[in-house]
């Protein structure tokens, strides 16, 4: 995993567990903040990715009761959180953060995740060979799993299902690799390594499924937003690295680059990137000349990175190559090749730091397709629900946004595969049934809020769904490049913020403009930072014309055998036939078909070194 932490490594062994790390400097730069770090006396130890960003007042709360500190590194700083307080210090923390923290005495690892899933984090508990213990393998990505002697990488079948249904390569706790599991996002799992007399692993549980988080502050008024964000941003800019913006010209990224820009010292120019499609059309007008406007009125020094039919071709290829993951939607490789660009300099000198604008849409109401069709489910007018009858508000979720339909299953889905994993024969369980699951925790959620428009439960659902799967795909696009990417809209207080407002001031059904209707808490609060050109905008984000270039993987599905489990030989055919009527099947078929190649290819691989 050196492309994640390209300036370190550190290995800590102890009896019955052992930590890898790779650093990506950002915070402390000296050796002394290397990693693993362990506590003075040496029982605990810690293996962390992520930016603490309360830093200095969690130290201070510390130091009031005597710990001291030895390095400036936030890592020492959740350490000595898990050390002194335990799992429940994290609801001091504000940040991003995946960890695995050893408390060599009693021989138990927790395995923790931020509340709103910024980094990632999988685990796999195995049987070891003529043992009837166990082991416990961690990662931050998916791909270190096939390094792991006698670990076989296998597809998970509803994993697989999953995704082309979803275009998700996680859902809920499962991902693609059967018996790999994602830590949920504000999520525990403590692992018991003592395993008795034989050694081994006892176990893994979750102690913590509910969101650990920050105490929310109170929020009375709209006049909150502009306050909350520009905090936000500003907390979001700790580094002892240059850091830089990725800007689309679009509201969320141009609320970044602005308060961002008013924050640096003076003289400083904020670099600023932007990727696409050149020539791409999109609802929102064109990306580049958007950005390069704003970027022009605020003083930035902007950069383009265009992506063309050939290059999106190959790196969409190789991305899933190098991850051993398909792609979730296609501007992950327009967000790649930007991450690559200003990693290598951009002209002026590389960046290690990004800031992006995940997370606005989630919590303030951007999407109106998702919102309306939400709104004329519960008004019973969808033709989902007029063709179906009463479906559950998850059920209709997955449905309304599916990229392949239930409905078309049995056309599509190879006819044993369809069997096995029994969607659509009245064993719905594991798709249907977690999202109806997820649905009532997000209503839940809105009722504690005091919220009683119910959309307000779909736009939670939206978040608990959609946001994790978003911020993912930031992580592992620019992490293949070496650059950590920064959400200050994914972030605990200002998510407080947003649950707090009526969804009056998020979102408005009866608008007569789709860009009138949405996040109108934020379009309202800096109606006089951007032009009125962006604030009237409609969402467009690294557009790419991908339904046209999508024929560029034919090949890869009609020569895949690997896919013929999964997909019926016809279906194969009729997409491969014409990619562009049917991108909407196409694009999950086909980056299936590269995934399992590079699966192969891996297991070919390993098999040499083997021989």
């Amino acid at each position: 995993m050196a492309h994640r932490g390209p300036d370190g490594s550190g290995l800590w062994e102890g009896a019955g567990a052992a930590i890898g790390h790779r650093r990506l400097a950002v915070v402390d730069l000296s050796d002394s903040a290397a990693q693993p770090m362990a506590t003075a006396d040496g029982r605990f130890v810690l293996a962390y990715n992520g930016e603490l960003y309360n830093d200095a007042e969690v130290r201070r709360d510390l130091e009031a009761i005597g710990v001291s500190f030895r390095t400036a590194s936030d890592t020492e700083t959740v350490l000595q959180v898990l050390a002194t307080w335990g799992p429940e210090g994290l609801k001091r923390c504000r940040g991003m953060y995946a960890f695995c923290f050893v408390d060599t005495a009693r021989r138990v690892a927790l395995l923790g995740r931020d509340p709103l899933g910024v980094k990632p984090l999988y685990f796999s508990v195995q049987p070891e060979r003529g043992s009837e213990a166990a082991k416990c393998i961690v990662a931050s990505e998916l791909s270190a799993f096939g390094t792991v002697p006698d670990f076989e990488v296998r597809p998970d079948a509803i994993g697989v299902a999953a995704y082309l249904t979803t275009s998700r390569s996680t859902f809920a706790e499962r991902t693609m690799f059967r018996d790999v599991s994602i830590v949920r996002p504000g999520q525990l799992v403590r692992i018991n390594y003592a395993g008795g007399a034989g050694g081994g692993v006892g176990g893994s549980e979750s102690i913590r499924v509910s969101m650990h988080e920050v105490p929310e502050a109170k929020f009375s008024s709209l006049d909150d937003v502009e306050t909350v964000l520009r905090e936000s941003i500003g907390a979001h800019l700790r580094s002892d690295v240059p850091l830089c913006a990725l800007l689309s010209g679009g509201l969320d990224s141009s609320i970044i680059a602005a308060v961002t820009s008013g924050l640096l010292p003076a003289g400083s120019k904020l670099k600023t990137y932007c990727s696409g499609a050149k020539g791409a059309t999109a609802p929102g007008g064109d990306d580049f000349a958007f950005a390069r406007m704003v970027a022009e009125r605020l003083g930035c020094e902007h950069h383009e990175a265009p992506v063309t039919q050939q290059s999106f071709e190959r790196l969409w290829s190789e991305m899933v190559t190098r991850q051993v993951v398909p792609l979730s939607t296609p501007n992950e490789v327009a967000i790649f090749e930007v991450a690559s660009m200003l990693r290598a300099g951009g002209g002026s000198g590389g960046h290690k730091v990004a800031l992006s604008g995940e997370g606005a849409d989630e919590l303030f109401g951007g999407y109106d397709l998702s919102l309306i069709q939400s709104a004329q489910y519960r008004a019973g007018t969808h033709a989902i629900v007029q063709r179906h009858g009463e479906l559950g508000p998850g059920e209709f979720e997955l449905r309304a946004n599916a990229w392949l339909s239930p409905d078309a299953y049995g056309d599509v889905l190879a006819p044993e595969f369809h069997e096995r994993i029994g969607f659509g024969a009245g064993r719905d369980e594991e798709l249907s049934g977690v999202f109806e699951r997820e649905f009532a925790v997000c209503a839940a959620r809105a009722q504690e809020r005091g919220h009683v428009d119910p959309l307000q439960s779909h736009l939670i659902f939206q978040q608990r769904m959609n946001l994790s799967g978003l911020l993912l795909r930031l992580d592992t696009a620019t992490m293949l490049a070496g650059v950590e990417g920064r959400t200050p809209f994914a972030d605990v207080r200002v998510r407080a913020l947003a649950e707090s407002l009526p969804m009056r001031d998020k979102y408005d059904a009866h608008g007569e403009r789709a860009v009138s209707k949405t996040k109108i808490a934020l379009r309202r609060a800096f109606a006089s930072v951007l032009p009125d050109g962006v604030i009237g905008r409609e969402k467009a984000s690294f557009p790419l014309p991908f339904q046209n270039w999508i024929g560029c993987a034919r090949r890869s599905m009609l020569e895949s055998e690997a896919l013929r489990e999964f997909v019926r030989e016809e279906a194969i055919l009729a997409v491969a036939s014409n990619p562009s009527q049917y991108w909407h099947i196409a694009w999950p078929m086909s980056n299936l078909a590269y995934w399992l190649e590079a699966i192969a290819a891996e297991s070919r691989a390993r098999s040499s070194v083997a021989a």
